[in-house]
This record gives structure tokens, sequence and C-alpha cells, in this order.
């Protein structure tokens, strides 16, 4: 792919049911759904093209693999120049190792790895000519906010400024939490670093865009999801709701009110 190096470009969900996390995020957000490469879904390769409804692929469906954490979670890819560069830039910087770089045929090269709180996530050189277009503010059914909770986020933001070129575009208090650090990859916000409140996971949430926030609100319920957030209004004028489709994968849903 040729986009510059510390860009999303995509959106990963490992489940251990993938037909039923099929049908629920195809009913709450609209994704399309095939089998990558032309591949039969529920063949031995079973890995589910997740596609916007402007037909562009943000992210994937897959099986939790064997020997894998089983809570059903999402992971993000950041596009780097080169993994193993980055791979052991990151080793170096306190990281950690998860899966070392492995080139697929067709694909491109990638390694799983931890920042140094252990929030997981992919570093990726893709194998296709085109840019990825996974990450877009305004598109609906794309990733619109990348949002990590963490236990230091002055170290985190120090971090992926130093791997990524990330940089802080400004902060909202948060009162006691301390400030919600909004991030910036080549004049774009793509997201925000918060301290995880107690109790909380630190990791990745990643929010996707849908239209009406609240027929969105009500297709989570429908579909047997759990809603954490109903219907919040956050600075810009967009709404947002926090949910867990129903093996748990935590994600958000960014969209209008009318």
């Amino acid at each position: 792919m040729t986009n510059p190096h510390g860009t999303p470009i995509w959106y990963e969900l490992i489940t251990g049911d993938p037909d039923a996390a099929q049908a629920f995020y195809t009913q709450v957000i609209g994704w399309s759904v095939a089998g990558f490469g032309g591949a039969t879904i529920k063949g031995p390769d079973d890995y589910r093209i997740l596609s916007a409804v402007d037909g562009h692929g943000i992210g994937g469906v897959m099986k939790t693999p064997a020997g894998a954490p089983s809570q059903a979670r999402w992971l993000g890819y950041i596009g780097v120049d080169d993994v193993d560069a980055a791979f052991a830039r990151i080793e170096a910087a306190g990281g950690t190792a998860i899966m070392p770089p492995t080139t697929l045929n067709g694909v491109g090269r990638m390694a799983l790895v931890a920042d140094p709180q252990r929030a997981p996530f992919y570093l990726m050189r893709g194998a296709s000519p085109e840019a990825s277009r996974a990450f877009d503010a305004t598109a609906e059914g794309h990733c619109t906010w990348h949002e990590l909770m963490t236990r230091d986020d002055q170290a985190a933001l120090a971090f992926y400024a130093e791997q990524f070129g990330w940089s802080r575009d400004g902060a909202m208090p948060m009162g006691d939490m301390g400030e919600y650090s909004f991030l910036a990859h080549g004049g774009v916000q793509i997201g925000a670093v918060m301290c995880a409140p107690p109790g909380e996971p630190v990791g990745w949430q990643f929010y996707f865009r849908v239209g009406d926030i609240e027929a969105a609100h009500a297709r989570v319920q429908d579909a047997g999801g759990t809603v954490h957030m109903a219907p919040h209004e956050v600075p810009g004028g967009d709404w947002i709701v926090v949910a867990s489709d129903p093996h748990g994968a935590r994600f958000g849903l960014v969209g209008t009110k009318s």
C-alpha cells in the first residue's frame, strides 16, 4: 500500500464465531462481506473482507487462532515503510513482540506488537499498489476515530510520536481523569489518547461511521449487542455510541442526530 508511514490502514475482528459476527455487523453497520480473493467463506482459509457502502474494504473477520486469547476483539493495522525496521524500533522502545515479521503472498508483510503499556496493534506494508481508504473521517462504514485507553497518556503520546510521527493536536479536559489528547497524522486528526478509567483494560477502540445514530443505537440492541454509552454528543456536532458485540468485542459508532 502506498499510504505514508504511520497511516492507519486496516481493522480486524478476531472472534470465536465469525458467522455470528458477520450477521451482527452487517445488520448494525451495513458492511458487505466476501471471502478474501474470492475464496469461499467457511473454506480452509476463511478470512472475511468487510466493505463499506462505497465498496472499499475497511477490514476483516477471522476466527480466533489456537492459543490466542479467547476474548473477541478488534485490532488495528498501522502502515509502515519497513515492517522489520519498525518492529525492531518498537522492541527497542520497550514494546512487546507478539508475532514476528511475516510475509503473506499477495497480502504483504506484517507483524503483531504491543506498545510499552501492552496495547496491541499490527504493523504492515501491504502488497496492494493502491492506497488504503479504510480510515476516512467522513465516509459511512469507514473507521473515523482511533481511541487509545492507557495507563500513562504522556508516555503513550511520546511513544506513538517517535514510532509513527503522530502529534498531539490539542486536548479536552476530563476532570479527575486528566486530558483527552487529540492525535494527528499528516495534518489530519485521527483519534485521541486518554487514561483508562479504573477497571478498564488498556487498548485501542475503533469508531465506525453510520448514518442516524439513534437508528444505529436501536440496531445494536436488536442484534443482541450491549450498549455501554447511549447516544452522546461530542465536539463538532457528531454523536457517538459505545457498544460491544454479542461476543464482547468493543467498538464505537459515530453518526448524526436529526
